[in-house]
C-alpha cells in the first residue's frame, strides 16, 4: 500500500455485487487476510498526526502551562506530577465525549464528516437512545431535546473547565509530597461532570459509553474523595492512588478474563491484518490456519490471543498491584507500555488510540511514580473497607455483564477487544437504505459519503461490503448470516450492512456495542422512515454469557418488530469458514411472533417470497 493509494479488492467493478452474496464474503475475507481494508497509509497518518497534534500537542500544553510544571517537553518535570494525571483523565474524556477520539474517523465508517459526536449530540431532532425509558422518569423518547443539547454542552464545559484552570492546595497532598507546589484539581469541581454524566446518560446511552464513563467516572470519583477520606495527615491522597491503582488493574484483569473462551482467537488475525505496522503478507498469514482454503485462526493467532493477551493482561496487573519490588513494577509497567502500544499500532475498527495511550502512561504513573513500596499499596489504605468497598464496585457490572450480557453493556463489562459482543448485520431490499436519509443528521449513509468524496458507486459498495466480509471473520459473523438466509428474501440481492458501521451513520457514535443498536434503535429509526415489512431486516446477536455455550440471537423487521428469538451454539460457529461453505449454521429457535391465525410471521413471506433453506432444530 503507498501513502496516498490504497489496495482495493482485485474484482470487477461491473459485476462484482451482482455475485451471490457469499461468494463476495469470501473474496473479500480473502482480500482481509493479505491488506486489511487496504486503505492508503495516509489514513493511519491521519490518526497518528490527531494524536500528536491534538491529544499530546494541545492537551500536554494545556495540562503543562496550566499547572505550573514546566514546559510540555520537559517529561522529567511532570510525569509523576498528580495534577498532570488528573487533568490528562479529564482531556481523555472531553476528548472522547466530544466525539474526536475513540470511534473517529475513517476506520471506523466516517468518512464525511469524519466526526460524528457533537455534530449528532449537540444538534436537537437527532436520535438519543435512553437505556431504561420504560423505569426512569422523564427519559422517555428517542428525540433529542435543547435541553439535551444543554446538557452535554454543560458536560463538554465541566470537563474542559478543570484543565484550564491552576490547582488547589490540598493539605493530605502536602503532607505526603511537601515539596509539591502544583496542587491538585479542586476535588469539588469533579463533582459536576460526574452528575452531568449521570443525568445525560440516563436520557441518551450513547454518550454515557462514548465518553468511556465506567472507566474515567470511577477515577473523577476518586479526584473528589480526597477531602472526604481524610485530613490532612495524607491518608487521603494515598487513598486516591489506590483507588486509581484498583480502577487500572480491575479494567485490565477484566478485559484479560473476558478474553477466555474461543471468540478472541478470532479477532486477532482481522486485527492484526488490518495493522500498517506488520511488514509483509506472509507474517499476516501466519496468523491463519492455511491461506486460503481455511481461514480460521492459527496455533500462532490463539497464543497471541492467550498468552500475549490473556496472560498478560490477568498476570501482569496482578503482580504490579502487589510486588513490593521496584524492578518487577518497571518491568511490569513497561510490559503494560508494550502492550497499548501495539493495540495503537494495529488501528483497531473502533480506533481507541487515546484510551491505550493514557493507560500506557497510567501504567507508568500509578506503579513507578508511585510504587508499592514507597507506601501506595493496597496494604497502605486507611481503612481495608475502603479496599473491599472499591473491589466490589468495580467488579460489579463486569461480572453481571458477563453472566447476564442483556443487562449491561460491554464497556462496563470490560470486554473490550475480546471478540464476544453483541452484534448485527442489517439487510435492505434494494433501494430501501436511501430511507434512513430520512433521519435528522448531519451525514448520509456511508455509501453517499465515499460518493460525496468522489468515489465511484461500485468503489464506494464495495468498500462498505468490505465490512460484513471483516464481521464474517469473528466468531458472531457465521451465526449473524445463517440468520439472514433463512429471513431475507432473494439475500443476493439485498443490500446488507454491518450494524455497528451503520449505527455510527444514524446516532453518530459506536464502539463495538450492538446495545447502541438494538431493537430499540430500529424502533427509533422505523418512526422516522417508515418501512414496509421485509424492506429492512436485522439480524442482532447478544454477547455469550461467561457460563454458557450459546448466543441468543433475535429477528428484527423493522415495521414488523421482533419476529424470531433464539440461538446457536459458538463452537458450530467458529468451527465454519465466514462464507459457510456449508451452508448456515444449526440456529435453535426458541419463540417465534405469529400472525392471527397462529402461523409464524417472516420478514421474508411478508415480502412476497419463500425464505431461503435452513438447518433449524426446535
Amino acid at each position: 500500500m503507498g501513502f496516498t493509494t490504497g489496495n482495493f479488492p482485485p474484482v470487477d467493478l461491473e459485476t462484482f455485487t451482482d455475485k451471490p452474496l457469499q461468494e463476495r464474503v469470501k473474496t473479500l475475507a480473502l482480500h482481509w487476510v493479505e491488506y486489511g481494508f487496504g486503505s492508503p497509509k495516509m489514513i493511519p497518518t491521519t490518526y497518528v498526526l490527531k494524536l500528536v497534534f491534538l491529544y499530546i500537542g494541545l492537551g500536554l500544553t494545556l495540562v503543562t502551562l496550566t499547572s505550573g510544571v514546566g514546559a510540555p517537553w520537559d517529561i522529567g518535570a511532570w510525569w509523576n506530577e498528580p495534577i498532570v494525571y488528573q487533568k490528562l483523565i479529564l482531556w481523555t474524556m472531553f476528548l472522547e465525549t466530544l466525539g474526536v477520539a475513540g470511534s473517529w474517523g475513517p476506520i471506523a465508517g466516517k468518512f464525511k464528516p469524519m466526526t460524528g459526536g457533537v455534530l449528532f449530540w449537540a444538534r436537537p431532532d437527532t436520535i438519543r437512545m435512553p437505556p431504561w425509558p420504560d423505569k426512569v422518569p422523564g427519559t422517555a423518547g428517542d428525540r433529542r431535546t435543547v435541553l439535551d443539547v444543554a446538557l452535554y454542552a454543560a458536560l463538554l464545559a465541566s470537563l474542559v473547565v478543570p484543565v484550564v484552570l491552576r490547582g488547589t492546595d490540598v493539605p493530605a497532598l502536602t503532607a505526603v509530597l511537601p515539596a509539591n507546589t502544583s496542587g491538585l484539581v479542586d476535588p469539588t469541581l469533579m463533582l459536576i461532570p460526574i452528575a452531568l454524566t449521570i443525568v445525560l446518560g440516563l436520557r441518551d446511552k450513547t454518550i454515557f459509553i462514548a465518553a468511556r464513563a465506567e472507566q474515567y467516572g470511577p477515577a473523577l470519583v476518586a479526584f473528589a474523595l480526597v477531602p472526604i477520606l481524610g485530613g490532612a495527615d495524607g491518608n487521603a491522597f494515598v487513598d486516591m492512588i489506590v483507588l486509581l491503582k484498583l480502577l487500572l488493574v480491575s479494567v485490565w484483569i477484566g478485559a484479560g478474563a473476558s478474553k477466555l473462551g474461543v471468540h478472541f482467537a478470532n479477532v486477532v488475525p482481522p486485527m492484526v491484518s488490518n495493522s500498517p505496522c506488520v511488514p509483509g503478507r506472509a507474517i499476516r498469514r501466519a496468523h491463519y490456519r492455511n491461506f486460503p482454503e481455511d481461514i480460521r485462526p492459527s496455533g500462532l493467532a490463539k497464543g497471541l490471543a492467550h498468552v500475549g493477551g490473556t496472560l498478560v493482561e490477568i498476570a501482569v496487573p496482578l503482580a504490579l498491584l502487589l510486588t513490593t519490588n521496584a524492578t518487577i513494577a518497571l518491568v511490569g509497567a513497561a510490559i503494560m507500555v508494550c502492550f497499548h502500544a501495539f493495540i495503537i499500532s494495529t488501528f483497531p475498527l473502533a480506533v481507541p488510540l487515546e484510551w491505550n495511550l493514557i493507560f500506557g502512561f497510567a501504567a507508568v504513573f500509578l506503579f513507578v511514580g508511585f510504587p508499592n513500596a514507597d507506601g501506595y499499596g493496597v496494604a497502605d489504605a486507611s481503612s481495608p473497607w475502603l479496599v473491599v468497598t472499591a473491589v466490589v464496585a468495580l467488579l460489579f457490572f463486569p461480572v453481571l455483564g458477563n453472566l447476564r450480557p442483556d443487562l449491561v453493556a460491554f464497556t462496563p463489562s470490560m470486554r473490550q477487544y475480546a471478540g464476544n459482543w453483541a452484534s448485527a448485520l442489517w439487510a435492505f431490499q434494494p433501494g430501501c437504505e436511501d430511507k434512513l436519509n430520512l433521519i435528522t443528521r448531519p451525514t448520509n449513509n456511508q455509501v453517499q459519503q465515499l460518493e460525496a468524496m468522489g468515489y465511484p458507486p461500485a468503489v464506494a459498495e464495495i468498500t462498505m461490503q468490505q465490512t460484513i466480509a471483516w464481521r464474517s471473520m469473528h466468531s458472531q459473523g457465521r451465526g449473524l448470516f445463517s440468520v439472514l438466509q433463512k429471513h431475507v428474501r432473494d439475500l443476493d440481492r439485498a443490500t446488507v450492512r454491518e450494524g455497528e458501521f451503520a449505527c455510527n451513520s444514524v446516532i453518530g457514535f459506536n464502539f463495538g456495542d450492538g446495545h447502541l443498536h438494538n431493537w430499540r434503535l430500529i424502533e427509533a429509526i422505523q418512526r422516522r422512515c417508515n418501512f414496509a415489512p421485509g424492506e429492512f431486516v436485522v439480524a442482532w446477536v447478544e454477547s455469550q454469557p461467561i457460563h454458557r455455550s450459546t448466543q441468543q440471537y433475535m429477528v428484527i423487521d423493522a415495521a414488523l418488530g421482533i419476529i424470531e428469538r433464539g440461538s446457536w451454539n459458538v463452537h458450530d460457529a467458529v468451527k465454519e469458514q465466514p462464507w459457510l461453505p456449508n451452508g448456515p449454521i444449526p440456529l435453535n429457535v426458541t419463540w417465534t411472533k405469529t400472525d392471527g391465525e397462529g402461523n409464524p410471521v417472516r420478514a421474508s413471506q411478508a415480502a412476497g417470497s419463500p425464505s431461503a433453506g435452513e438447518r433449524t432444530t426446535a
